[in-house]
């Protein structure tokens, strides 16, 4: 390894556990699980699995983003402020929900279809932005850009959801500081990503398995490692101990901030979160249409 190159450790490790969400939804949680509460400025990541009749009617956000990342199948969604389309196999949507928005999500099923599998990000927005405008990033899957370490012809590839990885670099600008990267690598290969000095990261494995750092253990598939946070580190090294290793590896700016949660609104205090319920329930602040509007696709 280059002498710039000092690489982060894994600092725990949490299997991610099947748990019941939605409307009969099936998720692999880990961030937001009791074994992983909070990870500034991560609230929560699921790796979801949604069966036929399953999915995310109507429901609100307030204070973070959340970012959907779908691996097979599609899934649509559609919004309180006019919103509608469907990410398809291998695309993202970013959606800050700032102050406040109702959406619904919902699995495309069929014939000869993949049933939906993806990843759902909560973020946290720092306190001064919580309040601001509800806004969207979508990138289809040939929008998002993708780095090889190696070339193309090489072992690695990492598809660029947001941040910048070996030259590449994301259009998506989160409000706040977070680099999302899908990295593919193939048995013995090995890659050195940067992460920001300070910044909290961590993997979740999706098949395969891969080691951590210059001699640290292999790890295999529906785990989180979140890694070491050491005045020096530069970055992580990542092998891969089988041929056919895919994995997330997300990092963010920490918030010096409390977080204080009630479902799906994040606040800072109790006095927000108390004045949020009171918008919510009289339809303003950007609740504007709570109980009037209904989603199409969510009430089929």
């Amino acid at each position: 390894m280059a002498l710039n190159m000092s690489s982060r450790n894994v600092v725990k490790k949490v299997l991610s556990m099947d748990t019941p969400e939605g409307a009969g939804a099936r998720v692999r949680r880990s961030i937001g699980s009791a074994s992983l509460r909070n990870l500034t400025p991560f609230l929560l990541l699921d790796h979801f699995h949604i069966t036929e009749g399953a999915g995310f009617p109507d429901h609100p956000h307030r204070g973070q983003a959340t970012v959907t990342y779908m691996l097979e199948g599609s899934s649509r969604h559609e919004d309180s402020a006019g919103h509608s389309g469907t990410i398809e196999a291998g695309g993202v949507q970013w959606m800050c929900a700032g102050k406040g928005i109702i959406h619904a999500e919902m699995p495309v099923h069929g014939k000869n279809v993949p049933e939906p599998r993806g990843l759902q990000l909560w973020v946290d927005l720092p306190k001064n932005v919580k309040m601001t405008d509800p806004s969207y990033q979508e990138l289809d899957p040939e929008a998002i850009p993708v780095a090889y370490p190696e070339g193309k012809d090489g072992n690695i590839s990492i598809k660029v959801i947001s941040g910048k990885s070996h030259g590449v670099e994301s259009p998506v600008r989160p409000l706040g500081g977070c680099w999302y990267f899908h990295v593919m690598m193939k048995n013995g290969a090995t890659m050195f990503q940067d992460i920001p000095a300070g910044w909290t990261a961590f993997l979740y494995i999706l098949k395969g398995a891969v080691s951590v750092g210059e001699s640290g253990p292999v790890h295999d598939a529906f785990h989180t490692l979140v890694l070491s946070n050491e005045n020096g580190e530069t970055g992580v090294q990542l092998t891969s101990a089988t041929d056919d290793t895919s994995f997330v590896l997300i990092a963010g700016e920490p918030l010096d901030q409390t977080v204080f949660q009630y479902g799906p609104f994040v606040m800072t205090n109790q006095e927000e979160i108390q004045k949020t319920l009171m918008d919510y329930r009289t339809g303003r602040n950007g609740f504007e249409k709570a109980h009037t509007w209904k989603s199409k696709i969510g009430n089929m």
